[in-house]
């Protein structure tokens, strides 16, 4: 039986890059040794480090201003690098989920965290609008999708402060002007690698704005500067990387990835919105793209653990939601086929003729 994967992460990556992935496990590059097994020093990996950079430039269209490098850690370890290289009084927080209040409680042994907008008094459903920035902050940070709950920022913030965000599940979904941000980071195990490294881009004069003394590893500058590479960098990851950045590049570049992200979002939220058994639960205009939830409607919700055993016999996988919020998700993340989400809708489709 063929199956469709969902999940939120560690996620679905091209059958291209898992292929070009397994050989160079075996034989990497024609060197004859494996590529977990070779030096981070040689020719043939750093050639594929700055690959990975370039192409990352080039698909989000980096202005020069800007370096790029990848660290090990996961995002989650980005969240105390950030307000440790960059808080020295005061940083302001929108509060969108629990990524952004993990990341509230690291910064805040840094200085002071003023919480400038939160939806929390609706369970994160949908993305504050219509807030004040103060221009005393010493840097705005967000997230930009929130996987739990299904919302996700559409535009770029405009803002009288550096603007920091975290762009582990939406990063290069759809296109962004990169020349509004201070830094960009993301743990890259959604849309991009196997989990174990993470992205940072960052603006050149952010270097020079490191607040305190910092150990060597978290200083910012240490990655800039030794290229990624102060220590052994996450080599098989950043390979996988390279190779997904390639894939985005043949299927035509961003433009393409993200029309396609837009029409398996919009088949999958009209289904959501048509079929009598089953109900969004986030506004409408904050609906992300990259992790779209339901669950039963009013009235049916007994029907939950049947719908989830009958999706699974039909191959859905990893359509289960978050354990704080229950129901479903599906991951539509770049690599996610239309054919897969194809699939999910004629699965909800056939389980309402059911019930009728």
């Amino acid at each position: 039986m063929k199956k469709y994967n969902f999940n939120a992460g560690p996620s679905v990556l091209p059958d291209v890059v898992l292929e070009a992935a397994a050989k160079a496990i075996i034989d990497f590059n024609g060197t004859g040794l494996s590529l977990l097994s070779i030096s981070h020093r040689t020719p043939e990996f750093e050639e594929v480090l700055n690959d990975a950079q370039n192409l990352f430039r080039e698909l989000l269209n980096i202005p020069d201003n800007y370096k790029i490098y990848f660290v090990g850690g996961g995002a989650s370890t980005q969240f105390f690098h950030i307000p440790a290289n960059f808080l020295g009084k005061k940083a302001g927080y929108i509060n969108t989920g629990v990524w952004t209040k993990k990341a509230i409680k690291e910064a805040k042994f840094y200085g002071e965290v003023e919480v400038v907008a939160s939806s929390e008094d609706k369970n994160f459903s949908y993305i504050p609008k219509g807030f004040d920035i103060p221009a005393d902050l010493d840097y705005l940070y967000f997230c930009a999708n929130n996987t739990i709950y299904g919302t996700e920022y559409k535009q770029d913030i405009d803002s009288p402060v550096p603007v920091i965000a975290d762009m582990s599940s939406n990063i290069l979904s759809r296109p962004i002007d990169v020349s509004k941000y201070a830094v960009i980071y993301g743990g890259a195990q959604k849309n991009l690698a196997p989990a174990g490294v993470s992205f940072v881009i960052v603006r050149d004069d952010m270097l020079e704005k490191v607040a305190r003394p910092l150990p060597t590893m978290m200083n910012v500058n240490t990655h800039v500067e030794n290229n990624s590479m102060f220590n052994t960098p996450p080599v098989f990851p950043i390979y996988v990387l390279r190779e997904t950045l390639k894939w985005m590049k043949a299927e035509g570049g961003l433009q393409v990835i993200y029309e396609r992200n837009q029409k398996k979002a919009k088949m999958l939220y009209d289904e959501i919105d048509r079929n009598s058994l089953f109900r969004g639960t986030t506004a409408v205009e904050d609906r992300s793209a990259m992790n779209i939830c339901f669950v039963m409607s009013e009235g049916n919700e007994a029907l939950a653990a049947e719908f989830m055993e009958f999706a699974k016999a039909r191959g859905m996988v990893g359509i289960k939601g978050h354990r704080l919020v229950g129901g479903f998700r599906a991951s539509c993340y770049n690599a996610c086929p239309v054919e897969a989400v194809e699939a999910l809708v004629a699965c909800m489709q056939e389980f309402e003729q059911m019930h009728k």
